[in-house]
C-alpha cells in the first residue's frame, strides 16, 4: 500500500501556478554528468522520485549529489565504474542513459534492462543497434547489458525510428570517440537540445539538436560547470489542461508555448481563451468546452503521447465526440476504464480511444498505473461531482513535485493521506 489522494472535486482553478525544471531535461542530463571531471551545478531542478533515483545509482558510481533549494550540486571528482543492478534500473527508465555515459567514460558497462511504467513496449534495440553500429561489443544475458568499446569509433549512425533515449544515449557515447559522429533520422524534442546545452557548456562540441541530425566532435574531456534546465512542457500541458477541464482562470508561469504549440494549437481549437506570453500562458475557461475531432500522439513537434491521458479527461466532458489515436505506446490507453468507472462514455479499438463526451463526471475509488494516467485521474478527480480517492500516487511523483500542494494553491480541495 502507498500514498493515496483525497479529492473533493467541483472546484474551479484560479490563481498563478509556476512550471519546474522538465523531469525529461533532468534525468539524461543526470546521466550526462558521468562524462564530466569536476563539479557541476544544475539548477531549476525538481524534486520528483525518479531524480532521487537516478542520484542513488550516481552514488553507486561514487559521485555524490546535495540540493539547495532548486539547485542540485554534484561532484563527480572521485567517479567509479560499477555494474548498475536489477535493483535499481527497475526504479526508473533512465538508467538506461547511463549506458552510453559510462561507455563513453570508461569503455565498459554492466547494466541490467531498465524498468520504469507499464505503458507498453519500450525496446532498447534502437540503443544497442546504434551503439554496434560505433564498434561496442555487446552481449545480452540473464537480465544484464554487457558491453565493449574498446574498440569503439566515430561514424554515421541512422536510427529506425526517432527514439529520444537513443538519440540521447548515443549523443553522450560519442562525446569522448575521437572523430566526427553524425546520427541521422534522431529525436527533435527539446529535452534533447537541453542535453546538447549542456554537455556543450561542460566542453562537448555537438550540434544540430532539434533538426534531423547531430553532429558529434570527440573532445579529450569534459569539465564541470553551471547549467539551468528548461521549463518541463508536460507539467505545463497538465496545469492547461487541467484548467480547460475544470474551468478557471490560471497563469502558467515558465509554460513556453514554442515547446507546447501542438497542444496550444488544439485548446485553441475548445472555445476556451488562451494568451500565450514568452515566458507563461494564461488559460481562462468559463463554460463547457468544444470536443476536438481527431487527436493523435506523433514525435515532437506534434503532440505528445504524456499528454494524450491528460486530453483524454478534457474529451470526456467536453461537448461532442472525439477520437483519439495513439501511435506511441500500445498500452497508453490503461486510463480508459478508470475513467469509465467516473461516468466517462469511452470505447477501445485497436490504437484509437472513441470519446463521447458527458456532462459529468462521478467521484470513484481509483488507481494510477502510470505516471501519466495519474496526472489524468487527478484532473478527473478535481472536476468529478464528490469525492474521489487515487491510488497508486506513486507513479505521479515520478513526474510531479506534490501535485497535490500545486493544486491546492489554484483553489482545488485535494488532500495526501500517508500510508
Amino acid at each position: 500500500m502507498g500514498d493515496k489522494l483525497l479529492i473533493n472535486g467541483g472546484r474551479k482553478l484560479f490563481g498563478e501556478i509556476r512550471v519546474e525544471g522538465a523531469k525529461n531535461g533532468i534525468l539524461p542530463i543526470l546521466a550526462g554528468v558521468v562524462l564530466c571531471d569536476g563539479e557541476i551545478e544544475l539548477e531549476n531542478c525538481v524534486d520528483i522520485l525518479d531524480v532521487r533515483c537516478m542520484r542513488e545509482i550516481l552514488k553507486l558510481l561514487n559521485i555524490s549529489t546535495f540540493d539547495f533549494g532548486s539547485t542540485l550540486y554534484i561532484n563527480t571528482k572521485n567517479i567509479k565504474n560499477e555494474k548498475i543492478t536489477h535493483d535499481l534500473t527497475q526504479k526508473v527508465r533512465a538508467s538506461i542513459f547511463l549506458m552510453g555515459a559510462l561507455l563513453g567514460r570508461f569503455r565498459k558497462v554492466s547494466i541490467a534492462f531498465p524498468g520504469g511504467c507499464k505503458i507498453g513496449a519500450r525496446p532498447i534495440d534502437i540503443h544497442l543497434k546504434g551503439l554496434k553500429t560505433l564498434g561496442v561489443k555487446i552481449v545480452e544475458r540473464h537480465g544484464y547489458i554487457y558491453c565493449n568499446a574498446s574498440d569503439i569509433k566515430s561514424g554515421e549512425v541512422v536510427l529506425d525510428f526517432p527514439s529520444v533515449g537513443a538519440t540521447e544515449s548515443l549523443m553522450m557515447c560519442a562525446c569522448l570517440v575521437k572523430g566526427k559522429t553524425k546520427l541521422f533520422g534522431v529525436a527533435k524534442e527539446p529535452e534533447i537540445v537541453c542535453l546538447q546545452d549542456f554537455l556543450n557548456k561542460m566542453g562537448a562540441k555537438i550540434s544540430g539538436a532539434g533538426t534531423d541530425c547531430i553532429e558529434i566532435v570527440g573532445v579529450k574531456k569534459l569539465h564541470g560547470g553551471r547549467f539551468k534546465v528548461i521549463p518541463d512542457r508536460i507539467v505545463a500541458g497538465t496545469y492547461l489542461l487541467a484548467v480547460a477541464t475544470c474551468g478557471g482562470d490560471v497563469t502558467v508561469k515558465g509554460a513556453l508555448a514554442k515547446h507546447n504549440e501542438a497542444l496550444v494549437s488544439f485548446l485553441k481549437q475548445t472555445a476556451c481563451k488562451i494568451d500565450v506570453f514568452s515566458d507563461r500562458i494564461r488559460l481562462k475557461a468559463d463554460k463547457r468546452l468544444l470536443s476536438i475531432d481527431k487527436i493523435q500522439t506523433l514525435p515532437y513537434p506534434f503532440f505528445p503521447t504524456d499528454l494524450q491521458p491528460q486530453m483524454m479527461v478534457l474529451q470526456s466532458v467536453s461537448e461532442g465526440s472525439s477520437a483519439i489515436q495513439e501511435n506511441i505506446f500500445e498500452s497508453r490507453f490503461a486510463l480508459v476504464p478508470e475513467l469509465n468507472k467516473m461516468g466517462a462514455n469511452i470505447v477501445v479499438k485497436d490504437r484509437t480511444a472513441f470519446v463521447k463526451g458527458v456532462e459529468k463526471l462521478y467521484g470513484a475509488d481509483v488507481s494510477a498505473s502510470d505516471l501519466r494516467a495519474g496526472a489524468g485521474l487527478v484532473i478527473a478527480g478535481m472536476k468529478a461531482e464528490g469525492y474521489t480517492t487515487i491510488s497508486n500516487v506513486q507513479y505521479v511523483d515520478r513526474g510531479y513535485e506534490e501535485i497535490e500542494k500545486k493544486f491546492s494553491s489554484l483553489g482545488a480541495d485535494i488532500k495526501r493521506k500517508k500510508d
